[in-house]
């Protein structure tokens, strides 16, 4: 599968401009197939008869609202999620998200370090390919990283591992797997776990025109498996990660 080329932050807002105008989709309709995407991949990575208490860590925005919606789904998929939010948005969507947990009884907690503790897997939706980590990390969320960091437990990034840069650069946070939706960003040059690809809501002619690709989904399926190997492009250049499999 040729993965054909990543998207810079740029270009990666860009493209979600224009699937919520020409496009026609919603904020929320986006984020639902986002986070959808995300909970099929852990289901594939980390099933629930092995890891069922997940530990999801959502930031203030965009990203943070696709981990509330995997942690709804992964609920309804037989987990056990706890959510942590520390900074959670004001906007009306994120509102509805949070609602929806808590009428499931999805517990929250504001003690990310001991929830750790209770953990076999954690979903790191902190910060997506907006955030830029050149002016540092704030609290809560600094030491949340560390905590991952150091804790020893498998991690799922959504879109981009929490503190790397967007483009390039690697971070504090090496997670296990990588969840990257619409299409893959630059960071994926440095990383080395398995890679996913989902948001099963780019057609061809927008694909095309973007120069992105469609992965090969299966049926339903709302994520595709990266090969180690594929070739990506990044701004037109190929940057081989090893061996070829077009």
């Amino acid at each position: 599968m040729a993965l054909r080329q990543t998207l810079t932050a740029k270009r990666a807002a860009a493209l979600d401009k224009e699937l919520m105008s020409t496009g026609g989709f919603s904020l929320d309709q986006l984020m639902e197939l986002a986070g959808l995407a995300v909970a099929q991949a852990i289901y594939k990575t980390h099933p629930p008869s092995t890891h069922p208490r997940l530990l999801i860590a959502c930031g203030p925005g965009n990203n943070g609202g696709d981990g509330l919606v995997a942690a709804r789904h992964l609920h309804l998929f037989s987990y056990k999620p706890t959510v942590y939010y520390p900074k959670p948005s004001k906007g009306e969507h994120f509102t509805r998200l949070t609602t929806q947990l808590h009428s499931l009884h999805i517990p929250f907690t504001t003690d990310f370090r001991t929830a750790l503790k209770d953990t076999d897997h954690v979903v790191d939706a902190l910060f997506g390919f907006s955030f830029d980590p050149s002016g540092g990390i704030r609290a809560p969320f600094d030491d949340a990283i560390k905590a991952m960091s150091e804790a020893g437990v498998g991690v799922t990034s959504v879109d981009v591992p929490s503190g790397w840069g967007v483009d390039e650069g690697e971070g504090e946070l090496k997670p296990d797997v990588l969840v990257s939706l619409t299409a893959p960003k630059g960071v994926v040059r440095g990383f080395r776990g398995r890679h996913f690809i989902g948001g099963r809501f780019v057609g061809e002619e927008l694909a095309r025109r973007w120069g992105v690709g469609v992965p090969p989904y299966e049926g339903t399926d709302q994520v595709v498996e990266a090969p180690v190997g594929d070739v990506v492009v990044v701004d037109g250049e190929e940057a081989e990660q090893g061996r070829e499999k077009l």
